[in-house]
This record gives C-alpha cells, structure tokens and sequence, in this order.
C-alpha cells in the first residue's frame, strides 16, 4: 500500500467515521491512541530512519477504532518493508521517544500462514490494547506491524526493560492473546540484537 493510497483510504474513512458517529452516541476508549505508517520499500539516499514515518489518524472511540481498521490499517495489504503502528497519543514510535527511551520490545515472528496468521495477531493485539486488557497498560507505549520479504513480525513495545516481573507479565498475556505456542521473545531498545527474555 502506498502512502498515496493510504491518504485516500484515510480520508474515505474519516467521511465514514463522521456518518458513523452522527448515527448512533460514540462509546469512549480509555485513552486515546494513533496510528501511525512507514513505507521504507522505496527509501530516499541518505535519509534518516524514520524519514518515512507519518501519523495518520488519532481516534479515542471504538466506531473510529473499528473504521479505521477496516478501511485501511490491515498489514496483509501493505507493502514489503512497510510497517503499520499503533501508539498511545502523544508517544512516537521512535526509540529516542521519552516513554519508549528505557523500554524495549516483545516480538512474535509470525512464521506459518503469514498474512492470514499476521492480520489475526494484529486485530487480536489491538484489540487488547484498546480494551484495556493488559494488567500492566499503563507500561505499554504500543504495537508495530512490520512486513518483510522473507518473514512478518509484530512487536509490542514497553517503557520500561528494568521491571523484570511487568515485563514477563507483559509478555505472557500477549502470548495468551495471541493464541500462539511459539516462543515471543524481549530486546532492549539499546540492545536490540540480545535476547533477555523468552516466554
């Protein structure tokens, strides 16, 4: 998906937000939270990372979370070397973020069925993000969808590396979200090459 195509699905899906919301009283989320989208398919000759990345829209009721998320923000549809993001408002999905500065990542490495087995872990970790389903919501800054060549990932990012016990705690929930027996695993953002954890 181009980012040209998702400026139009952006914009199609904020006329359907509208009507939506005009229709029946809007049910409120917790907080509020933003997508965000980063094409790095065609990246420009010594452009910084993050270059690419622009927020897309910031919603805080369910009917805009469930409009967005059928219209555009499905990862099966994006390109390879795209990635999709859902963050608190007000954090970006950058490392040098202050709530992302001293956090790190769970990461599930979806490697049967790619895109149906990608699109599922993405709808069911949203889901849990914006129900409110993680005892330790507060130390989660958001998720990222991330679409390669050879292998699709989706990773939860934390504010903090240090709280050994949230951070496991973290981590068995999401796997229990996800359904999944294959083993998700926590890096530090300033290390993220070694592996702490493994649930």
């Amino acid at each position: 998906m181009a980012t040209e195509d998702v400026n139009e699905a952006l914009a199609a899906a904020e006329v359907r937000a509208t009507e939506t919301t005009e229709k029946q009283p809007a049910h409120k989320l917790e907080r509020k939270w933003s997508f965000w989208f980063d094409n790095q398919s065609k990246p420009k000759q010594g452009a910084a990372w993050g270059a690419s990345l622009r927020k897309a829209y910031t919603f805080d009721t369910v009917q805009d979370f469930w409009g967005l998320h059928e219209t555009i923000f499905i990862p099966s549809k994006l390109t390879a070397n795209a990635e999709i993001h859902m963050f608190k408002a007000g954090v970006e999905p950058k490392w040098e973020d202050p709530e992302c500065a001293h956090g790190g990542k769970w990461t599930y490495v979806v490697a049967n069925n790619r895109k149906p087995a990608l699109d599922k872990a993405w709808l069911e970790t949203l889901m849990a993000l914006v129900g409110e389903q993680f005892d330790e919501a507060d130390e989660i800054c958001g998720v990222v969808a991330s679409v390669r060549p050879k292998q699709d990932k989706l990773s939860l990012w934390t504010r903090t590396k240090s709280n050994e016990a949230v951070l496991m705690g973290i981590g068995k929930k999401w796997k229990e979200i996800l359904d999944v027996t294959d083993k998700i695993t926590f890096t530090n953002h300033d290390d993220s090459r070694r592996t702490r954890f493994t649930v």
